[in-house]
């Protein structure tokens, strides 16, 4: 089981609508420049999008995509669901019918549990979320810059007692 590329790129665009078109529309051209997704394909996955209700299409000059509602209400589920992007652990696509005389495999139960986990953690994560990391500074970044710019520390000595 794996996240394809639709979902992931359709999650990244969706993060990046919701960085950028805070001062309205977002283009596409825009979109695929920044996330070097090819343009093409995001056509694709925003006509998705957009009959699933997570975006709306602004038309003429200053037009582009914007959410079509807040980001905080727009889970990554919603945006794998939209693009029809299946996620599943089963060999049988949830139907149940794992093995060759159509019954559950030994495993099916917990296959299945752990979609319902993954859907409910999916769930659980809106774009909001996802564009507050973006803007978090790395840790590790600022870290290493307080090191290179911090005075230079004299050897410890001993202690005269």
């Amino acid at each position: 089981m794996r996240l394809t590329t639709k979902g992931r790129f359709a999650v990244t665009a969706m993060i990046d609508v919701a960085m950028h078109g805070t001062k309205g529309p977002v283009t596409l051209a825009g979109v695929s420049e920044r996330q070097k997704i090819s343009l093409s394909y995001l056509e694709q996955l925003f006509g998705k999008l957009r009959r699933h209700g997570l975006v709306d299409s602004v038309r003429g000059p200053g037009g582009g995509y914007q959410l079509a509602r807040g980001a905080e209400s727009v889970s990554v589920a919603d945006v794998i669901v939209a693009v029809d992007e299946p996620i599943d652990a089963t060999q049988c696509g949830g139907r149940g019918s794992c093995q060759d005389d159509g019954e559950h495999c030994m495993t099916h139960e917990l296959w299945t549990n752990l979609n319902s986990h993954i859907f409910a953690y999916l769930r659980s994560v809106t774009l909001a979320q996802l564009v507050l990391q973006q803007k978090k500074p790395d840790v590790a970044v600022m870290q290493d810059h307080r090191l290179q710019n911090a005075p230079a520390r004299k050897p410890a000595t001993e202690c005269a007692t």
